[in-house]
């Protein structure tokens, strides 16, 4: 059942927020069901669906006229503002229903030329569908159970079945002006209906409130998911295990493979292994279904037409089978654009015809992006894909659309600029792992990758500070708890990585800590636990993550925050330094032995960084040391200024960016003689 979260009170709460202008207040409530309907997966997903209220307010000239406020383009329901909902002055739109025809061009040139504020957003492509409505809000959305029911062969029979003359039905047609006006059409008929059910497409109810709009689309969709026996969401997460991860590993590798340049980046995965997405594999029918298109046609942009099926019998080949399999589907993707290109004008050139989700047997569903935003997005509309396939076939079968509209909605100049747009940040696709990552050098470093478009895992021994630190991140990261002096963290934290993004592209072995105390004063088992900390473990996490760059057989990069310790000892820091000077010639080791694979491995020799190591007590023993102010201390280098945490992560995002140099240590220390390598 899908929850009708509307609260009066909170909704009061929006009104009286907006200040005293009808308007405004009207337009706040829109704000509040909107993130309602944007925040609940069974409903849109992912900037899917759109939402309108029509209000009254003065032009320049003091006269009242009627606006409409639609959701623009660009914005999510779920976090949309009020300035995500432009105003567009409403008669203009409506004289648009006198009009034959319109293309998609003049159309949106048109409503551009209503809108209040030349600088608002686009409006929705579907403006003219809630314009030509009289209701003052209208909502449209995707509901899975909705889904089902549109992709029946009979579905408006069924639809009747369920609401009688409550819902009309509007056959399928491009968004756009012949639909909107279409839909205008069909609810003339009866006007007295709460509602529309867009064939191979979606819902969309109206009311003369906000709380009665949003609680038809919720009551329309639990009816039909009653209908059809559904008592679970689409969209499950899971924590199942994964039966072999190296398949995962190997058809990142293989995708990246098909591109050409061994510098692009690979694509990043994330996984769905609930119940539900295994359920597939017991059914005969299973090749059928997967080739039978999409549930709704917006989501052709964001998952293609069909997955990558990957049955076990083919992945327990090993990477041979599935570059077969790979380059297969991407054969098939170019005959499919070749067969329907010519039948268009103005058909843009073929994207990348490599798979946008991936079916496993025994791992789940994989949604392949160019980043952990985009492969979310993939995983989530592919999950609900295939509930909806297996639901629809099984209440009288899946039929979308055709693919030669399929191939319409997929290369629709009016979308395919909305993407065209989107910008490609240097490491976007990049997984970057960064142990001590709940720390100030470590969460400076992931701050400066993900900057740059890199999806992150947080690796430290506390996760509460892990689950603070990656808050600071935002979305599309991950965190793993461990001590990573422990046997088997490391393959474990890279094993995570595997499961969560797909693989691993850039480690920075980050973590340390300082031990003070003379040499001879400090027994074995204090510098054996140093070593451990600052050196094993650095060993540990970089073979464990040269194995899997291996495996993927594309390039990828192993940082090590070493320190001017390993060149430039300090008094009473024998057993921090040693080990660290080991970790320098581990650097240069692997630099040697993993250059043939393309891996790049490289070093940092930073100096007091403010940070879990070098904490404000630790600062007051090594001036008192020194016999200087903490304040002279800290700034004791050539350039006379104390060197941040941002400074040391700016510097090994510099390295990761240096295509052609390994076996290098950077200097962050603001200059210190003592401590040059050369």
């Amino acid at each position: 059942m899908i929850e009708n979260r509307y609260d009066q009170e909170e909704a009061k709460r929006w009104r009286q927020q907006a200040g005293a202008d009808p308007a405004d207040q009207e337009l706040a409530e829109r704000v509040y069901t909107s993130r309602l309907i944007g925040q609940d997966p069974d409903l849109v997903m992912h900037g899917g669906g759109n939402t309108s209220v029509k209000v009254k307010r003065r032009d320049l000239y003091g006269e009242e006229k009627a606006v409409l406020h639609i959701k623009g383009s660009g914005w999510d329901l779920g976090v949309v503002e009020a300035q995500g909902l432009p105003g567009v002055w409403l008669d203009p739109l409506l004289k648009q229903r006198r009009l034959d025809g319109l293309s998609d061009k003049e159309m949106i040139s048109a409503q551009r030329g209503a809108l209040l504020d030349a600088n608002s957003p686009n409006p929705s492509i579907e403006t003219l569908l809630h314009a030509f409505l009289p209701h003052p809000y209208v909502d449209h959305t995707h509901a899975t159970p909705f889904l089902v029911l549109a992709n029946l062969p009979n579905a408006q029979d069924v639809c009747r079945e369920i609401f009688g003359d409550r819902v009309g039905v509007v056959p399928y047609l491009m968004p756009g002006f012949a639909l909107d006006k279409r839909a205008a059409e069909i609810f003339d008929e009866n006007p007295e209906m709460e509602g529309l059910l867009l064939l191979n497409h979606g819902h969309v109810a109206f009311g003369g409130t906000a709380q009665e709009s949003y609680r038809r689309v919720v009551d329309h969709a639990n009816e039909v998911a009653a209908y059809f026996g559904l008592n679970k969401t689409a969209i499950e997460a899971s924590d199942a295990p994964v039966e072999d991860l190296s398949v995962l590993t190997l058809l990142r590798g293989v995708i990246a493979e098909q591109r050409g340049d061994p510098d692009t980046p690979m694509p990043v995965f994330d996984r769905r292994g609930g119940p539900g997405t295994q359920d597939i594999w017991s059914r005969s029918d299973i090749e059928a279904l997967a080739k039978r298109g999409v549930c709704s046609p917006d989501h052709v942009l964001h998952i293609k037409g069909w997955p990558l099926v990957l049955p076990r019998a083919v992945w327990s080949k090993g990477r041979d089978a599935i570059v077969t399999a790979v380059q297969a589907f991407e054969e098939d993707y170019t005959a499919y654009y070749e067969r329907n290109a010519p039948r268009f004008d103005a058909v843009g050139p073929m994207v990348s015809p490599e798979p946008r989700h991936a079916w496993i047997e025994g791992i789940g569903i994989v949604g392949i992006g160019d980043d952990g935003r985009s492969a979310a997005i993939a995983a989530d509309l592919a999950q609900q894909n295939m509930a909806v396939r297996i639901a629809g076939e099984d209440a009288g079968g899946f039929h979308p659309i055709s693919e030669e509209d399929q191939f319409e909605c997929e290369y629709w100049p009016v979308e395919r600029a909305k993407l065209d747009r989107l910008s490609k940040p240097v490491l976007q696709g990049k997984v970057v792992m960064v142990t001590g990552g709940a720390g100030a050098i470590g969460l400076a470093t992931a701050t400066a990758f993900a900057e740059l478009g890199a999806n992150c895992v947080l690796v430290d021994l506390d996760a509460a500070r892990l689950e603070a630190a990656v808050g600071e991140l935002g979305p599309w990261h991950s965190t793993f708890a461990c001590d990573i002096t422990q046997e088997g963290a490391a393959e474990a934290a890279v094993d995570h990585a595997v499961a969560t993004f797909g693989g691993l592209d850039v480690l920075v072995s980050n973590a340390g800590s300082a031990t003070g105390g003379a040499m001879l004063d400090l027994d074995d088992a204090a510098f054996r636990k140093a070593f451990e900390l600052n050196f094993f473990a650095h060993k540990n996490f970089s073979t464990a993550a040269a194995a899997l760059m291996v495996k993927q057989a594309r390039p990828g990069q192993i940082l090590f925050n070493i320190s001017k310790q390993a060149i430039n000892p300090g008094k009473n820091m024998g057993a921090y330094g040693m080990p660290k000077a080991a970790t320098m010639f581990l650097m240069r080791q692997l630099a040697l032995e993993l250059g043939g694979n393309g891996v790049r491995v490289n070093g940092i020799n930073a100096d007091r960084i403010r940070s879990g190591l070098l904490t404000d007590d630790f600062i007051k023993e090594r001036s008192a040391a020194r016999g200087v102010s903490e304040a002279d201390y800290m700034g004791g280098n050539l350039l006379k200024r104390e060197v941040e945490a941002r400074h040391v992560g700016e510097a090994f995002v510099a390295l990761a960016l240096s295509e052609r140099t390994t076996g290098h240590v950077l200097t962050v220390d603001g200059g210190n003689t003592a401590a040059e390598l050369r």
